[in-house]
């Protein structure tokens, strides 16, 4: 019976733990909820907490910039009403998430933060950020395609860890296994349009082509032995 109930917490213990840092304070919302609360909100305090030149080539109508990584953020927070709502999103989670959690250290009674950023406001069919780079068409994309070998594409973005921790093997399968998979890397930041046509919702993203069909896809982190046996 104790053995149970010591389960039993600590499978409690977990599911509190996996459900975030969200507080009553903070909460992280899909787009289409955060779309809608901008806009029931009178002068929606929207902020995102990317780099200047992140904000320059894509960003929603009526954003402030102001970057996490900033020496200056907290001051430039400071200009912002603690007592209203304010909206946080970066481009894929990672930086609004600790962003949301300073605000809500500085006073800021109400914190949305758009999940999965603004790669999933994209692929959710928001109203579109206003982008000023094209980077690769679909068209050429399509191109990449055609071949007798099976195609790996893999989609990153030079600030994600999970992809910095599968370059060196990643990098190695583009040698090793290059008589029948071709690995094609396709940068997330230089390429917004593309990642909007695919509807990307997360990085690194993996793609396995075979005669121009999907055969497989896969968001996240995997490992290289699981890679491999996608790559038979």
């Amino acid at each position: 019976m104790k053995l149970y109930r010591s389960a039993l917490l600590v499978l409690i213990f977990i599911s509190l733990s996996c459900k975030g840092q969200e507080t009553k304070n903070r909460e992280t919302i899909a787009p289409a909820v955060f779309a809608e609360k901008i806009k029931t909100v009178p002068n929606a305090q929207l902020l995102d907490v990317r780099t200047p030149e992140e904000f320059a080539k894509e960003h929603i109508d009526n954003a402030d910039n102001i970057n996490w990584n900033s020496a200056d953020f907290i001051a430039q927070v400071g200009k912002y009403d603690k007592t209203k709502p304010v909206f946080v999103y970066c481009l894929s989670g990672g930086r609004s998430k600790q962003a949301a959690g300073k605000l809500e250290e500085l006073g800021f009674t109400k914190i949305y933060e758009l999940e999965g950023g603004i790669l999933k406001w994209n692929a959710s069919g928001q109203a579109k950020a206003s982008i000023k780079t094209e980077g690769m068409a679909m068209t050429e994309y399509n191109a990449l395609l055609v071949s007798d070998k099976k195609i790996l594409i893999d989609i990153y973005a030079k600030w994600c860890a999970p992809c910095k921790k599968m370059d060196p093997y990643l990098t190695k399968m583009k040698t090793d296994l290059a008589n029948k998979v071709t690995i094609i890397r396709i940068d997330a930041d230089a390429n917004k349009s593309l990642l909007k046509e695919l509807k990307i919702e997360e990085l690194p993203t993996l793609i396995l082509y075979e005669k121009s069909a999907i055969k497989w896809t896969h968001s996240g982190f995997i490992s290289e032995e699981d890679l491999k046996k996608q790559l038979q």
